[in-house]
């Protein structure tokens, strides 16, 4: 019987063998360990062809892939990986939330694979800077909170997007969205209405987003400003993607997001896209809004369309407390026509629980589509902001 006590030797061993430094490909990993399973100490277990199968995967994983969650990175139904320590792993598949049965063997090899999923990231995780985010090959988002951060033992978090963009075809296929609701939020794409989609945790707002940059006309130049790289934006060749990145000890001094919102201001773009609003930035944000870049998209966290209002309101003075709640509420209304929030029931399921136009110098939110219940969206109001939706009518009609 092969035991985890046979693998780990097998491990060390082969550790042991790529200490020479040498670079080498995946094809020579593998042939690394199968002249290990082929020699003596293979010989020695007389291992089926089951159990020699086990065994290369597991080597091979725990040296060129994410060890032990690698079976679950290959699971395309898996959502998001959680470790909570090395003996604790959890799972969303299909929107449930699960505990798995396997552990990594040892707090040494777990965190062993931190470092490898930091140091592929160009990040640094340690005592020092125990917090890191970053984006691994295929663009699942990464999170590693370490000690003395993290009490029970360093905690991995790891988002997973699906490898083909979710199309609003998509989304209306899962009842995420009505197709009336879908065919007129994309109509107000098209017709530059500056959009942000708000909703809680893992409600499905960078998604949603991407499904909605999809309706942007192809021939227009974006610029997509993120903390972590997760947008997947198709069908425009002038694209430009922007990446905040954090200082670290060798002396590269930080980038922040409201440094790139106004970077992105000189680079001609006819909208910028923002990954998440969610600190002084948003002052920047409402302002590249005001400044001619119509049909901008962002994303914001909030419980609510009315508590998207406030937080922004709180953002802002995070970096301008000067500015008064009547200016800032007076740039939010200008700048910030619709309002698309989210929500994730019990089952897992995300979906679009309202559609709201922003009027008025008190930003009045008027719903324009609501879900009521577990039914689907229903129209609420009439747009009232008609005029560029009147006028894209037109000009698709001159065409």
């Amino acid at each position: 019987m092969l035991t985890e006590e046979d693998k780990e030797r097998f491990r060390k061993e082969l550790m042991r063998e790529l200490e020479d430094g040498d670079e080498r490909d995946d094809e020579q990993i593998l042939d690394l360990i199968d002249a290990q399973i082929q020699g003596p100490m293979g010989r020695s277990l007389s291992l089926n062809l089951r159990q020699k199968e086990e065994l290369r995967r597991t080597l091979f994983y725990s040296v060129r892939r994410l060890d032990i969650l690698q079976e679950l990175m290959d699971d395309p139904a898996v959502t998001e990986i959680m470790v909570n320590g090395y003996q604790s792993v959890f799972y969303e598949k299909n929107g449930r939330l699960i505990k798995w049965d396997k552990a990594f063997p040892s707090r040494e090899r777990y965190e062993n694979i931190l470092q490898q999923v930091a140091g592929r990231c160009n990040r640094v995780v340690n005592e020092q800077r125990p917090v890191c985010d970053a984006r691994l090959e295929d663009g699942s988002r990464v999170n590693i909170v370490m000690s003395p951060v993290a009490l029970n033992g360093p905690a991995l978090t790891i988002r997973r997007f699906p490898e083909e963009s979710i199309t609003m075809e998509n989304l209306i296929e899962l009842g995420s969205i009505s197709r009336e609701a879908a065919d007129f939020l994309k109509r107000l794409v098209r017709a530059r209405y500056s959009i942000l989609i708000g909703g809680g945790t893992s409600t499905g707002k960078t998604t949603f987003l991407n499904a909605l940059s999809s309706c942007i006309p192809h021939d227009e130049r974006i610029v997509t400003i993120e903390d972590t790289a997760e947008l997947q934006i198709q069908g425009i060749d002038d694209l430009v993607t922007l990446e905040a990145r954090s200082a670290n000890l060798e002396g590269v001094r930080e980038i922040t997001i409201r440094d790139l919102i106004k970077t992105a201001l000189r680079m001609r773009p006819d909208r910028i896209i923002v990954g998440e609003v969610r600190g002084e930035e948003a002052e920047d944000f409402l302002m590249c809004l005001n400044t001619g870049h119509d049909g901008s998209l962002g994303t914001a966290h909030a419980n609510s369309t009315r508590e998207m209002i406030v937080r922004l309101e709180t953002m802002v003075m995070m970096g301008n407390a000067a500015m008064s709640p009547e200016v800032i509420r007076r740039q939010i209304v200008s700048g910030i026509e619709i309002l698309v929030h989210l929500e994730r029931d019990a089952d897992g399921k995300r979906y679009v629980s309202e559609i709201a136009e922003l009027v008025g110098d008190d930003a009045e939110i008027r719903p324009l589509y609501r879900r009521f219940g577990e039914g689907d969206l229903e129209p609420c109001e009439e747009l009232l902001g008609r005029e560029k939706l009147e006028k894209y009518d037109g000009a698709k009609k001159n065409k």
